[in-house]
């Protein structure tokens, strides 16, 4: 008989789809009656990884192990990172009950549940749709099996066979023997006994003669058909009576390619003619055991090319039906699985059918997953972002490391970072992580060359496969940021103004300065500021008449201070920028005292005013000096400290401007120190803080001198009309009220001529000014 083979092995894995059934124990995922075979897959998360079959038959159980298995006619894989184990067994199994056409399987799923061994007995009987042909051949992962009908009656091409039987023609025995055949060698027969123990399975089923045998046996060969590789087996079974030999070729031919990888595509190959054929073959395929024709195969996108002498079947990696997995070897890489079915059909020149099925699992060599990393800095949003993608959907990112510290995700609602993660249509996702460019985990380095900070933040990724270890994938994004000075926040309080300042690692190259006096905690203690300084932000309040503040626009009313803080270069005192904070107050009482020699006093009559009086009736010592301005119950008065009949007192350390505010309009005559019904104005400054006193210069002092109101009144005092004369009723008291320390309002500079007078006091000589 001409032969013509070509096979090809995958020594891979496999993958399933779950079954729509129900289970018939816990675990039990998929039970399946093909036309040619039985297959069922069982949960491992459930039964545990130490699970086991057994075969039953009307005698006993049989252990299924890997020897039993080939020899019987089951094919058993089991794989704990799919959590899966696949069984399927031959309707022609060794343990398989045949009636009428009908294939009852009996089996003993056997768990170890908390180390006790569980028995489930499994049973499922199954019906092929489809009739027999004359000849069906098996190419299974683990064994090759034919069958035949018995009924055939002898070819012409058994000339061959009867030759090859040779000596055994001449055997007396009756029973039934087997004989080997290589290509140029036969070997001795012996009985089925002896067969059985070298691997060789012969049954008699149903009106079929059944042949198996495991592949790599001793008698069988590999040779090439049209450039294949093929392993063969052919047994001749005969056995005499009389001078009547019957006799039975059975041929056993598999291709055993592997099946390449060629970038896109698994391509595995097949002679077209192992078995005689007069016009060629019918090829069917499919994944997970479904046949197809060759149209909807190429929808599903598996291409079937055949030549004269060779079919090809290739599988893209994204076909469905096939099963991808990722592990880490040094980096991240995935293969692709998929469990090929092919039919394929021959006639032979008596008319009878072949029909050889093929179960391949070929699996893709490892291929590197090419992780995709993009980093970017946006300055105008302050941002690091970092995107992951071309990540596999069965790797998952668990945490991530930023220089070093090591951070969880998903991150927490009250994180500073963020990470979005995408999904995509060819079974990828990616991650993008935003990180602020100015955040505590991000290194800065200062460059004062070029005035400009290097923010640097490292990455690494980790990604975690089931049942691989952690994979790490690092990164890094650095940005260069020219440097500003700082920006103070400044805000208007009830008693001053505050300032806030965040601190920045470029906050060492500045300092903040009150004019040319560096702020410090010593400084403010000193002027009477609240500062605190923590990690997070300087604070600085500033309450009003400290000093530091100029005035402006004062009314009887309100009055706007105003506030600087300046930044300059620690390296050069050189200002950079500065932070001014203008607010507007209320005033019902102050004294300013300026360093350049003015006095502007806002008095509250209210207190000490007769009902009915109009403030805008008072004056200074001088009568000519009136108020500025005036409302209901205040008064605004504004005038050189040597002017308006003030008077100067020498004491030790201190020298002081004295003035006195008149209500009662009815005196004869004025006295600045012994009037009663009045309110005395003074401004004290320290003699150490004044320059060229008794000379004729400008008034000049380092700080602005200390005020005060001193309200006098008598209680039952009526302020008389202009035209009347003042009553005085009674003895005149004294008010005080608050004393007020206050820096000066700065007009233009006004000379004064300063002479020493009698009686240990400074007394001035004035000259006309104008108001």
């Amino acid at each position: 008989m001409a032969l013509r083979f070509s096979i090809s092995v995958a020594l891979l894995l496999s993958a399933w789809s779950t079954a729509s059934c129900d289970p018939l124990v816990d675990g039990v995922l998929q039970v399946d009656c093909n036309d040619r075979y039985f297959m069922m897959a069982v949960d491992l998360a459930v039964t545990g990884e130490d699970v086991r079959f057994e075969a039953v038959d009307r005698i006993g159980a049989y252990a299924i192990t890997e020897d039993y298995a080939a020899e019987c006619g089951y094919t058993l894989s089991i794989f704990p990172f799919l959590g899966l184990v696949e069984l399927r067994a031959s309707y022609f199994s060794c343990h398989t009950d045949q009636n009428d056409e009908a294939f009852m399987f009996r089996f003993n799923l056997i768990t170890n549940e908390e180390g006790e061994e569980v028995i489930y007995a499994l049973n499922q009987t199954c019906s092929p749709s489809v009739p027999f042909s004359s000849r069906e051949v098996v190419c299974e992962v683990n064994y090759m099996e034919v069958s035949l009908r018995s009924d055939l009656t002898c070819s012409s091409e058994m000339s061959d066979d009867w030759n090859a039987l040779g000596p055994a023609y001449w055997s007396s025995t009756s029973e039934w023997q087997v004989t080997l055949q290589k290509t140029d060698e036969v070997m001795p027969p012996m009985n089925l006994s002896e067969a059985r123990k070298q691997g060789y399975m012969f049954d008699l089923s149903q009106g079929r003669i059944v042949f198996r045998t495991p592949y790599g046996q001793p008698d069988s060969y590999s040779t090439e058909v049209n450039g294949v590789a093929v392993e063969v087996v052919r047994a001749t079974l005969f056995s005499r009576k009389s001078w009547v030999v019957f006799l039975v070729d059975l041929v056993a031919a598999c291709s055993t390619n592997e099946g390449s990888y060629d970038g896109s595509y698994m391509v595995w190959k097949a002679p077209d003619g192992l078995y005689p054929s007069l016009n060629g073959t019918q090829i069917s395929v499919g994944l997970n055991g479904d046949l197809v024709e060759q149209a909807v195969a190429e929808q599903m996108g598996v291409l079937m090319e055949k030549n004269t002498t060779t079919v090809h079947i290739s599988i893209p990696t994204n076909a469905e039906g096939g099963y991808r997995k990722s592990l880490v070897n040094g980096g991240i890489f995935e293969f692709y699985l998929f469990h090929l079915y092919m039919r394929q059909i021959t006639v032979d020149e008596d008319y009878l059918e072949t029909v050889v099925l093929y179960h391949r699992i070929l699996i893709t060599p490892l291929l590197p997953c090419h992780l995709v990393t993009e980093e970017l800095a946006i300055l105008e949003e302050g941002l690091f972002v970092i995107f992951l993608g071309n990540v596999p959907e069965d790797v998952e990112l668990t945490s991530v490391q930023l220089n070093e510290q090591e951070f969880a995700v998903p991150f927490t609602n009250d994180s500073s970072y963020s990470i979005t993660k995408v999904f995509y249509p060819n079974s990828t996702h990616s991650y993008t992580m935003t990180v602020p460019l100015n955040d505590s985990v991000v290194t800065q380095q200062f460059s004062k060359e070029n005035a400009t900070m290097l923010h640097k933040l490292d990455v690494n990724f980790t990604l975690t496969v089931p049942g691989n270890d952690p994979y790490y994938h690092k990164a890094s994004v650095m940005a260069s940021v020219n440097i500003s000075p700082p920006v103070l926040a400044a805000v208007c309080t009830e008693s001053g103004i505050s300032f806030k300042l965040d601190h920045l690692p470029s906050l060492s190259l500045w300092e903040l300065t009150i004019g040319s006096n560096v702020l410090t905690p010593e400084l403010a203690t000193k002027r009477g500021y609240t500062m605190c300084n923590d990690s997070q932000s300087l604070l600085l309040d500033v309450p009003l008449f400290t000093l530091g503040y100029e005035y402006r626009n004062i009314t009887v009313t309100g009055f706007l201070g105003t506030f600087e803080v300046l930044v300059r270069d620690r390296n050069t005192s050189k200002v950079q920028t500065s932070t001014v904070k203008t607010c507007r107050f209320n005033s019902t009482g102050l004294v300013l005292c300026s360093t350049d020699g003015w006095m502007t006093v806002v008095a509250d009559l209210s207190a000490v005013l007769p009902s009915g009086e109009i403030p805008a009736r008072t004056h200074l010592t001088n009568e000519h000096c009136g108020p500025r301005e005036a409302d209901g119950t205040r008064v605004l008065f504004s005038f050189p400290l040597n002017s308006c009949g003030s008077t100067i007192k020498l004491t030790r350390g201190n020298v002081t401007y004295r003035n006195k505010i008149f209500y009662n309009l009815n005196m004869n005559s004025i006295d600045a120190d012994t009037a009663t019904e009045g309110a005395t104005v003074q401004c004290a400054y320290p003699l150490a803080g004044l320059h060229r006193l008794f000379s004729e210069y400008n008034f000049e002092s380092e700080g602005a001198g200390f005020g005060r109101i001193v309200y006098t009144k008598h209680p039952t005092a009526v302020l008389p009309s202009p035209t009347a004369p003042l009553r005085t009723t009674v003895a005149p008291q004294k008010t005080m009220m608050p004393m007020k320390y206050l820096p000066a309002f700065h007009p233009s500079v006004r000379y004064i001529k300063v002479s020493r007078g009698t009686k240990g006091y400074l007394q001035i000589k004035q000259k006309a000014v104008h108001f």
